[in-house]
């Protein structure tokens, strides 16, 4: 959306009222509604986050996706008039978000990770991981593509991590692992939607207690990482996110702890173990402070991924069972 620039003059209707584009054009173009919509919700003062970063992009994917057109549209396809029944169901999309404040991907029952896009609704967290750019570098340096044949995805939530890596690692098989039974229904139907069925199965397991001696090149996880506190402070767009996904004890750490003692246990010699712990990077630091945390800089934005080898981890924590 770098190429839309807002008018310099415009007087734009509270954020709860219906939209006065509709009083300046009989058929908006796709900008208009685009601006005006930007307009709202920087005056409801809505929480971004969610895979979008702020209003106008919030707004942008809430239009274009909403006119069934793809989130990169620009140029001369903006200034197209825009049909009443159309923008009568933009700004339907748009009180909703105002209103109720619930994130625009659960309204468009679509999200885009790595690319691609994904079914998601209030069963699953709305995919927005760092994850996404080393996927994408098949998690070079850290990995050898060559030798991943497993892959085990940790709280797969929608799938978007497992089947992006089925993507990105053609010869691979991928177990997605959940302990929401809901969950897994949605990720079942991106991981048919993607065409990866035939290498990605799901399996509900409270982190590893379902998964025997099954053994793993590359473990990616993205756990709940987020304190009671913290939690209790959130936004209320979180509020319509599942909650078991998001915070995790007094010091969200709590699976996470269980991550990392049972990781080595399903981890061939090689294998790696890479996970996201977000804004809890200090906390997790000062509770293992004898860890050998690799923690990874990203090109693209986003912090809190961590790498530990399986030598690491059974160093730092036990080779435990592997039913944790």
């Amino acid at each position: 959306m770098g190429k839309v620039e807002t008018p310099n003059q415009q007087v734009f209707p509270d954020p709860d009222l219906p939209s006065t584009i509709y009083r300046m054009s009989k058929n908006p173009t796709i900008r208009e509604l685009i601006l005006d919509t930007e307009q709202r919700f920087k005056r409801a003062k809505l929480h971004y986050g969610h895979g979008t970063e702020t209003a106008l992009d919030d707004a942008a994917f809430l239009v274009l996706r909403a006119l069934a057109l793809p989130p990169g549209t620009d140029g001369a396809e903006l200034d197209r008039p825009v049909p009443p029944a159309d923008a009568a169901r933009v700004e339907a999309l748009a009180l909703r978000r105002i209103r109720e404040r619930i994130p625009t991907a659960y309204l468009l029952s679509e999200a885009w990770f790595a690319g691609l896009p994904f079914h998601v609704d209030p069963r699953v967290l709305i995919p927005r991981s760092p994850f996404a750019e080393l996927i994408d570098e098949r998690f070079s340096p850290w990995v050898d593509e060559t030798g991943v044949r497993r892959i085990l995805d940790v709280g797969t939530g929608s799938g978007c991590m497992a089947v992006a890596c089925a993507l990105a690692f053609p010869e691979a098989a991928v177990d997605a692992i959940d302990i929401s039974a809901g969950a897994l229904e949605v990720a079942r139907g991106n991981i048919e939607r993607h065409g990866v069925a035939d290498r990605v199965q799901c399996i509900r397991s409270d982190v590893f207690n379902a998964l025997g001696g099954r053994r793993y090149d590359l473990i990616v996880a993205n756990p709940p990482y987020v304190g009671a506190a913290e939690y209790a402070a959130l936004p209320p767009e979180y509020g319509h996110e599942p909650r078991s996904g998001l915070e995790s004890g007094a010091d969200g750490l709590d699976v996470v702890r269980r991550l990392l003692r049972g990781a080595a246990a399903h981890l061939e010699p090689d294998g790696v173990l890479i996970a996201e712990v977000g804004g809890s990077a200090p906390v997790l630091e000062q509770a293992f402070p004898d860890a050998p945390f690799v923690w990874v800089e990203l090109e693209r934005g986003g912090d809190g991924l961590f790498v530990l080898s399986r030598e690491d981890l059974a160093a730092a924590f036990g080779a435990v069972g592997g039913n944790d």
